[in-house]
């Protein structure tokens, strides 16, 4: 008989790519997942890991496995759930990561959507950026993540997670106000490949939108200066440092002196913004609520 509890060491393992960061991930040492893999093996009759490098990978039987696991483990967050339900668990804490623009766009007024109808779930927000809410949800660390589409992000058929799509938003371009483009009522994304760029750090979500977008545009921008924070990123361009693709919200209500912001003409980079909870708890009697109050405060929204 297969323990679940491996199965989500197993999990870890293939999510973390290596024992050490798996343990640290789980709150358990590195021998501890050693030997929870080795009774896993012992269990099953298959050898499920090899080394790859300095981490580890999974066999074609770890494969195998893993693919069964997402599903026992799912089934268990159902059955949490339909527990909870049939015992009137309409009380509780619900930790959120979601990322600073996604809690005060959706986050802070579904709290305020929540408070009347659910007044004993207490929400406990956790900020993360857009990359690392999702694996803190797989770890366990947060059951509920509100994340940024990126490149390497889980697909949306991915048997770990339940996603909700809140809403898209374009970027602007962000630009010296004696920049000549600046002039026109939109820019032209590719007139701007001799520009000296601003923006966030590769690893973050907005990061990747900026370059696929500038790709597809023909060129690859040439980041002279790096910040995850937009206002920051606003204000080198005020001084004249460089040109900026800055996502529509995070412009709202900030000081703009020394720029001019306007649309991109064509297909534009687009932030989207979903939430997402392990797959089965998407019916829990905590999460439910709050997920549904997401979407009801994420309605008026700017959406593709």
């Amino acid at each position: 008989m297969i323990d679940p509890r491996r199965l989500r060491v197993l999990r870890a393992v293939a999510d973390h790519r290596t024992v050490t960061a798996a343990a640290a991930a789980l709150y358990l040492t590195p021998s501890a997942v050693s030997q929870q893999l080795a009774a896993l093996e012992h269990e099953t009759g298959h050898a499920l890991l090899t080394r790859s490098g300095r981490g580890v990978r999974l066999t074609a039987a770890g494969e195998i496995l893993l693919t069964h696991a997402h599903a026992v483990l799912a089934q268990l967050e159902r059955a949490e759930a339909e527990l909870a339900a049939y015992a009137g668990g309409t009380a509780g804490e619900v930790t959120v990561a979601a990322f600073a623009t996604g809690i005060a766009e959706v986050l802070a007024p579904a709290l305020q959507l929540l408070a009347g109808p659910h007044p004993d779930i207490r929400v406990r927000v956790r900020d993360a950026e857009g990359d690392a809410s999702l694996p803190m949800v797989l770890d366990g660390e947060a059951d509920l993540a509100v994340a940024v589409e990126y490149r390497g992000a889980p697909r949306e058929d991915d048997l770990r997670l339940w996603r909700v799509p809140l809403y898209a938003e374009p970027f602007d371009a962000v630009l010296p106000a004696a920049h000549p483009l600046g002039l026109g009522a939109e820019v032209v994304l590719a007139e701007l490949a001799d520009s000296d760029w601003i923006g966030p750090y590769p690893g973050n979500p907005c990061h990747d939108v900026i370059q696929l977008a500038c790709e597809l545009a023909g060129f690859e921008p040439r980041l002279a200066h790096s910040s995850d924070d937009f206002r920051a990123v606003v204000a080198l361009a005020g001084a004249g440092a460089g040109v900026a693709l800055v996502p529509r919200s995070a412009l709202r209500g900030m000081e703009l002196k020394g720029t001019v912001v306007r649309p991109v003409a064509g297909p534009a980079a687009t932030r989207r913004v979903f939430a997402a909870v392990r797959r089965g708890a998407e019916a829990h009697p905590l999460i439910r609520p709050l997920l549904d109050a997401l979407a009801r405060a994420a309605g008026g929204l700017t959406t593709d």
